[in-house]
């Protein structure tokens, strides 16, 4: 396994090369979004103000189809400017997106941005799964990103969210024209927002003790796929909604939140959102849309704010 990912990050080193090295019409400044299901969203796009409901000017998102584990590899998506629909329910064959009734934080991640930096094109590549677990034992029917869980059978072996994010991240980086104006573009890595921990809080104290060495572990990996060891980080402190007779949707929740707030604290390139304890709920998984409205927002402050250097 260790083989096959220093392979991949070598793929990727030259993709990316490719892409930096070239003289370009436009620069885009390139935010990976990833995590589970807060991540994937589950606002309603009829929730959204007139202001969000159009196109995005400026930004090009490439969302890849959300995959189980222990299927053939995926990573399918295309390039295309961001509007309404990349929520809980996208999905895209490689050729044409199928929008969904859902929206998720980049809308007014993107938008915030756009605010802070208007000059700079924002690309933003999304790969998420509902329910995926960073510990392996915490996969339970709805996946892992440890580049080490081997589950499945024929075709589908040992395939995990790990390999469907690096399948995402090369079809991504391959393309020389995001915007398809005839010119190819520049993409320059600018961040990583992740959302996740839930799952890994829902098992065992030992799963949830093991949350803080697996997020620095994989986030590690996302920024040598990036090439950009120092690669600002902004995590999403998971919440509860409290919407169980035991008092708790997410067991050992409070393990993971001390994991992911020790971890940007030794990280010195990381920033941690709370505003996540605030929020409504539509269910008691996830958030209500004016929640992910106002995730969006924080997490693209946090990521401007957070060390560079």
């Amino acid at each position: 396994m260790l083989r096959s990912v220093c392979l991949a990050l070598t793929l990727f080193s030259s993709l990316l090369l490719l892409n930096i090295d070239r003289a370009t019409a436009k620069t885009y400044r390139v935010y990976f979004l990833g995590g589970q299901s807060n991540m994937d969203g589950y606002g309603y796009v009829k929730d959204l103000p007139k202001d969000l409901s159009d196109q995005v000017s400026g930004v090009m998102i490439f969302h890849a189809n959300p995959s189980p584990d222990a299927v053939p590899v995926d990573g399918r998506g295309i390039w295309a400017p961001l509007k309404p629909g990349h929520g809980a329910g996208f999905k895209s064959d490689g050729t044409s997106n199928t929008y969904s009734d859902r929206f998720g934080v980049e809308l007014t991640f993107a938008r915030k941005i756009k605010e802070l930096a208007p000059d700079e094109p924002v690309a933003l590549i999304k790969i998420s799964r509902g329910g995926t677990s960073i510990a392996i034992d915490a996969a339970g029917k709805f996946g892992c990103w440890d580049p080490d869980f081997n589950s499945g059978s024929g075709a589908g072996q040992g395939i995990n969210q790990y390999d469907h994010f690096l399948a995402g991240m090369r079809r991504a980086l391959q393309t020389r024209d995001i915007d398809q104006d005839g010119e190819p573009d520049t993409l320059v890595p600018a961040g990583i927002v992740w959302m996740q921990g839930e799952s890994d809080a829902a098992y065992t104290e030992e799963i949830a003790q093991q949350y803080e060495a697996n997020l620095k572990r994989l986030m590690d990996l996302i920024r040598a796929t990036l090439l950009t060891d120092d690669l600002p980080v902004v995590i999403g402190r998971i919440s509860d909604s409290g919407d169980n007779p035991e008092g708790k949707v997410w067991k050992y929740g409070e393990i993971v939140r001390d994991a992911q707030a020790s971890f940007v604290k030794k990280d010195g390139h990381a920033a941690l959102v709370t505003s996540t304890d605030g929020y409504g709920y539509s269910d008691r998984w996830h958030y209500n849309s004016a929640g992910y409205l106002d995730l969006g927002s924080k997490f693209a402050q946090a990521l401007w704010k957070a060390p560079q250097d």
